[in-house]
């Protein structure tokens, strides 16, 4: 928690002059009131000169605003149980309350009478209060907008930053990121603040890149299969995206020609089937292609705006984010991850910094890791964005309704539906008499109730939902649904501390008060009845591999094909990730119930007068309980994920079993569905489900020990 002076000093000029600035003054106005020199001043914003405290005071004082003359006392605060907010921190006083409480916690509890429950109990407050300071200290903040390919995800985030190029002659703007009909960006797009324009990519290893080529290689050897039942012309059916396929093509020079025959037909002539066409195997064909991408000449990694490009910053992100997506830069090689750098906040002035993730779009099923892990992140706001007329999407449905039954409480808080209308479409909603909308706002209105009603079913009726069209409403729309969403998470994280605070207070305040033990030990009582009662975890119901199973049936073929190619992991289909959300999902089949009626009892306590001056304990109890639960769910994912695939690596044999089953017939699918219910139904993996069984049980009663650690009582649990 040491910072040097030297950090501090230029920390205090930065905040002078944010504050200076904010209160309109300039550098110059404010030198002549308190008759120093422009130099002087300068020196001193920029971290070169330190300020004496009387200078600090002089300073603020002639500035004249609360945030200035508050500038003092936050640096005269001396931190030691919770990390040193920046000066500019909004919540420098509510975490400055949660330090001197903190400090109050550890004097008690280094007192040598202490009991060990309240010991305990004085711990679990030091650690919640510290867990919530984290949550508030962090003010970095990713939006990803999640949903189908075409939905004009780019289109609206480009509209809503600012990142545009003018159209020529007064013509329609574009966005900076690539958009046109779906299929177009190769991987996640992470926007943020940075020094300047620029591009920074995370690559694909060797490994990935080969099995990515292999799948190029089986679509151009074999194309879309008769063994394909799911061959439909959707890129997933062909075993390969679209947008690879073209970055692989344009890495390794092999385009498609298109030529005017002898009697003006056109003739399409592809280069990569000719190449294919002289290869002895896919092996070599492959070979071929790996050899042509020369990926060992493409090795760069980041490359930033010059004023020598001869063009626009704008202009010139949007042509080398177009280069590097579709694999035409001659220097950088598959993207895993592409992040766009630009000079400017994304969504207008705030203390925040604000990034935006562009995902890959939905296609077939939004069951995918790299999209669930955003609903998951305490500080992601994931903006599930669907057409208006099919508002929600089956796409954002299932990843909610996926999010309740994995257990995830801040749903409400960390996810908001986000509707993208065209045209006319918010005229054309119709209310319960068949009248249609007179207004875009009346639509919108209506739209959302429907979509509200649709939500019900999950219990999230009060999910934000949103509109935004960006071809006609204000950009400052959408920036302010994200401001508010944001505003609302982190209000959240602020009325956790606060509550927790306040309890806390409480415990110190009436520990030695005996009226208030009386209290105490019966409410402590009637928690550890509850204890004794549920104690017993019921058995998991179902399979860890249900949720796996699903999937495979309802991916296409070929999605299957290229997840058994790679043992299991692939981004659009990972065995790992179906089964961590199997164990954790059984999980939370079994023990919700009963942390629901744990929940009933604290709230009926809570509302007893006769236990007012326990509600520390209660809600104490609750937030106990809660954490210990999310732990649990935490550590069942894990095993799940861990353990199976652990398995699956030392048996090779399932993959090869299942590889042998691509090109035998229609029905492929659901031949590798049995293969694998074959395996996981053997004895062995039956153990592993009695061993996940044993570690929710064990979790449980650790919880339940946890929670009676916590009573001062005589009753024991």
């Amino acid at each position: 928690m040491t910072t040097t002076a030297e950090t501090i000093q230029k920390e205090v000029g930065y905040r002078l002059a944010q504050i200076r600035e904010a209160a309109r003054i300039t550098q110059a106005d404010l030198a002549r009131k308190i008759t120093w020199s422009p130099a002087v001043l300068s020196r001193i914003e920029s971290g070169e000169r330190q300020l004496s405290s009387d200078e600090l005071t002089k300073v603020a004082e002639a500035i004249g605003t609360p945030e200035a003359l508050q500038l003092s006392t936050a640096l005269g605060r001396d931190w030691a149980e919770i990390p040193r907010p920046p000066l500019d921190h909004a919540d420098q006083d509510l975490l400055w309350d949660a330090e001197l409480v903190c400090r109050e916690l550890v004097k008690l509890r280094n007192q040598p009478d202490v009991r060990h429950a309240f010991e305990r109990r004085l711990t679990e407050y030091l650690d919640d209060i510290k867990q919530s300071a984290s949550l508030i200290l962090k003010r970095d903040h990713e939006v990803a907008f999640i949903g189908s390919k075409g939905i004009g995800k780019s289109t609206a985030i480009c509209k809503a930053t600012g990142l545009e190029v003018p159209g020529q002659d007064g013509g329609a703007s574009s966005p900076v990121l690539e958009a046109g009909g779906g299929g177009v960006t190769i991987c996640d797009v992470h926007l943020r603040t940075g020094q300047s324009h620029g591009l920074m990519i995370e690559a694909c290893n060797d490994e990935e890149i080969r099995a990515y080529v292999t799948d190029f290689a089986e679509h151009i050897m074999k194309g879309a299969t008769e063994f394909d039942e799911d061959a439909t012309g959707e890129d997933e059916a062909r075993g390969i995206s679209q947008e690879m396929e073209r970055a692989i093509r344009n890495l390794a020079g092999l385009k498609v020609r298109r030529e005017k025959g002898p009697h003006g037909k056109t003739i399409r002539r592809d280069e990569a089937k000719d190449l294919a066409a002289k290869a002895i195997s896919m092996r070599e064909f492959v070979v071929d292609v790996l050899a042509r991408m020369e990926l060992h000449r493409r090795d760069r990694r980041d490359i930033w705006y010059a004023p020598s490009a001869g063009k626009p910053p704008l202009a010139w992100l949007k042509d080398t984010f177009e280069q590097v997506n579709n694999g035409r830069h001659p220097e950088f090689t598959l993207p895993n991850r592409i992040e766009i750098f630009v000079p400017q906040p994304l969504i207008g002035t705030s203390d925040l910094t604000v990034n935006l993730v562009d995902t890959r779009g939905i296609d077939r099923t939004a069951a995918r890791a790299d999209l669930e892990r955003h609903l998951d992140e305490p500080h992601t706001l994931a903006l599930l964005c669907s057409s208006f007329n099919d508002a929600p999407s089956v796409a954002a449905h299932q990843l909610l309704e996926r999010a309740k039954e994995a257990g995830l409480r801040r749903i409400e808080l960390n996810a908001g539906l986000l509707i993208l209308p065209r045209a006319n479409e918010a005229l054309a909603v119709k209310d319960e008499s068949g009248a249609r909308a007179e207004t875009v706002e009346e639509g919108y209105s209506l739209k959302e109730e429907f979509a509200s009603m649709s939500l019900e079913p999950l219990g999230l009726q009060k999910l934000t939902i949103g509109f935004f069209n960006a071809f006609g409403d204000d950009p400052a729309r959408l920036r302010g649904l994200i401001m508010e969403s944001l505003r609302k998470i982190r209000e959240g994280f602020r009325t956790r501390i606060s509550e927790t605070i306040t309890s806390a207070r409480s415990l110190v305040e009436n520990h030695e008060k005996e009226q208030v033990q009386e209290v105490l030990r019966s409410a402590a009582g009637m928690i550890a009845t509850w204890i004794s009662k549920n104690r017993n975890v019921p058995a998991l119901s179902g399979h860890i591999h249900d949720s796996l199973m699903s999937q495979i049936h309802s991916s296409y073929a070929a999605t299957v094909r290229a997840t058994i190619r790679r043992e299991g992991e692939w981004r659009n289909l990972s065995y790992g990730h179906h089964l961590g959300f199997g164990a954790r999902r059984l999980a939370v089949l079994a023990l919700q119930p009963l942390l629901q009626t744990f929940l009933v009892t604290a709230d009926i306590m809570a509302a007893d007068p006769q236990f007012t001056e326990a509600s520390d304990l209660i809600q104490q109890s609750r937030r106990v309980l809660e954490s210990a639960f999310e732990d649990l769910l935490r550590k069942a994912q894990l095993m799940g994920l861990t353990v199976f695939t652990d398995a699956l690596k030392l048996d090779p044999s399932l993959w090869s079993n299942c590889e042998s089953e691509w090109g035998q017939g229609p029905g492929y699918r659901d031949r590798v569905a049995d293969r694998n219910q074959q395996w996981f139904n053997a004895e062995s993996r039956r153990d592993l489900e009695q061993e996940l069984w044993e570690v929710v049980t064990r979790e449980w009663a650790s919880a339940l020990n946890r929670l009676s650690s916590l009573l001062e009582t005589d009753v024991k649990a």
